[in-house]
């Protein structure tokens, strides 16, 4: 089976052959049509997350699927050859960028019957960011005043669409030229980074999600009414999460040390910051098709690569400027 493998931290993309899947009782065997590329899968490649992530290298990348069931586990009861699926794998079980996957049938869901396998391949790991963040975490409410920083990007834009479908009042971080887009997207108020300091024109927010970390993070949680919250998806990570994922005693010591200014600063402020590492759910994918599928998200694909191109494809995460996702297909 063909694969794109990194061998080692910082080292190449390459394309190689690996054995097949092991498909355990409770798997989903899938062929993979399409993919889609997330900037976690360069900062895995780089080995920014190898403290926290420890994946055994080799490892194939990709943490995006959308294909067609060709083989189940003896016990899986939802799923049947030939169904057509869509899922983030667990974080344990990446590497959609290959010829076929298993994924815990938990983490799966039936895509969207009304977009395409591309389309489909784009939503996983960004809708579920969206969800588990304005949702979960941020319990947005009717009324709410939501700020989502890159509004344009992959998670920007499904995030905007979710938060207006909650009832908030949107304000997005862009540049001049994707003002147009977010507005149509759902944003009431835009800002564009490159001219214009949000600081000085948001103010009495309940949420933000911030995806850029470090100064923006910082300014961000000035915007927020006291009682507002900030959730990071690009860090510091907090000691919440180094609970979640059950790291050693000194790796959580690390990271308290690591999350302190931040969480310090907010304290100060009379806000809170989480962070937000989101997680497989078969069961929220189910409530994000059913948004689809009813008109209320859609997909944002800006650019398609084959399969053959996922090297470069991985390469044009970090030069940026793609509307929405990136995604590889081999349909």
């Amino acid at each position: 089976m063909r694969a794109f493998v990194v061998s080692k931290y910082k080292g190449p993309l390459q394309e190689v052959d690996v054995p097949e899947p092991v498909v355990g009782e409770h798997d989903v065997l899938v062929q993979v049509q399409a993919a889609g590329l997330n900037m976690l899968d360069e900062k895995i490649r780089a080995g920014e997350f190898k403290q926290i992530l420890p994946y055994k290298l080799p490892q194939i990348l990709g943490n995006d699927v959308a294909g067609t069931v060709i083989g189940v586990g003896p016990r899986v009861q939802e799923f049947a050859l030939g169904d057509q699926v869509y899922a983030r794998p667990d974080k344990d079980r990446i590497g959609t960028f290959a010829e076929r996957i298993a994924v815990a049938e938990a983490d799966l869901a039936l895509k969207p019957v009304s977009v395409d396998i591309e389309e489909a391949a784009s939503l996983p790991l960004v809708a579920l960011t969206a969800w588990q963040a304005l949702v979960e975490k941020g319990n947005v409410q009717p009324g709410q005043r939501v700020l989502i920083h890159a509004g344009a990007g992959g998670v920007g834009t499904i995030a905007i669409q979710l938060a207006k479908h909650l009832g908030a009042t949107v304000a997005t971080t862009v540049s001049g030229g994707n003002a147009d887009f977010v507005r149509e997207l759902g944003a009431d108020s835009v800002i564009d980074y490159r001219t214009q300091d949000f600081e000085q024109l948001l103010d009495g927010y309940d949420l933000v999600l911030d995806s850029l970390g470090g100064q923006n993070l910082e300014k961000s949680l000035r915007v927020l009414r006291p009682g507002g919250k900030a959730i990071g998806i690009a860090g510091p990570p907090d000691p919440a999460f180094a609970r979640e994922v059950g790291l050693n005693p000194v790796l959580r010591l690390a990271i308290a040390g690591i999350s302190g200014k931040i969480r310090r600063q907010a304290k100060r402020l009379g806000v809170t910051y989480e962070f937000l590492f989101m997680r497989a759910s078969g069961d929220q994918l189910r409530e994000i098709t059913a948004l689809v599928d009813s008109g209320v998200l859609r997909p944002v694909v800006g650019r398609v690569f084959d399969f053959d191109q996922t090297v470069q494809a991985v390469q044009s995460l970090e030069r940026g400027g793609i509307r929405g996702k990136a995604v590889v297909t081999r349909a």
